[in-house]
């Protein structure tokens, strides 16, 4: 069987377009947290952003090596979520639920289909990206959690906190306020691992 002519092609056209807008939704998410200041939290959801784009360049390579040339359409008919709004907790609990769809649902169904078909290869990149997905749904959870609770810069235990800016650090177990070397705010402190 010809890519072309498989549901593959039309599930990795269909996953193009939803990491293509995953980015884009976390793009807003990286704004709104750097509007308000929490330019640390920012720097991890544009990493993930960042890595949502590595994910449809991948899959638009996989595109491109069933046409003779330009492919002018792929016809994607699919359901998005359009669920983000500007209150940065809920997007972080969103991201999370839409991320887990991909991992739980999405992926594991792209990559049967793709075996059955018989491209292995495929199959092989949804599996991995299944555990991608996975691990950006623990981290949009962890951040959630952390937000929601007003825990983001508080530790149970002293923890190192570093001033990305001029390197200070400190260890307690909540991050300082103002450095005390540059006066960065802490919302650039980088955030602690749970």
């Amino acid at each position: 069987m010809k890519l072309k002519d498989s549901q593959t092609y039309k599930n990795l056209a269909r996953a193009f377009a939803g990491e293509c807008q995953a980015r884009t939704r976390y793009e807003f998410i990286e704004y709104g947290a750097r509007e308000q200041g929490y330019k640390a939290l920012a720097d991890i959801i544009d990493k993930i952003a960042y890595q949502e784009f590595t994910h449809s360049r991948m899959m638009y390579s996989f595109i491109q090596t069933a046409g003779d040339g330009t492919i002018d359409n792929i016809e994607v008919c699919t359901g998005y979520p359009f669920r983000q709004k500007w209150d940065l907790a809920d997007n972080l609990k969103f991201a999370a639920e839409d991320e887990g769809i991909e991992a739980e649902q999405l992926y594991p169904e792209f990559a049967k289909v793709a075996k059955e078909e018989g491209f292995n290869d495929i199959a092989a990149f949804f599996n991995n990206l299944i555990k991608i997905e996975a691990s950006h749904k623990a981290e949009f959870l962890r951040l959630y959690k952390q937000f929601k609770e007003g825990k983001l810069y508080k530790s149970e235990v002293p923890v190192v906190w570093k001033c990305p800016d001029c390197g200070y650090e400190s260890t307690s177990k909540q991050a300082f306020e103002i450095c005390p070397v540059c006066q960065a705010k802490q919302g650039v402190v980088l955030i602690k691992e749970a």
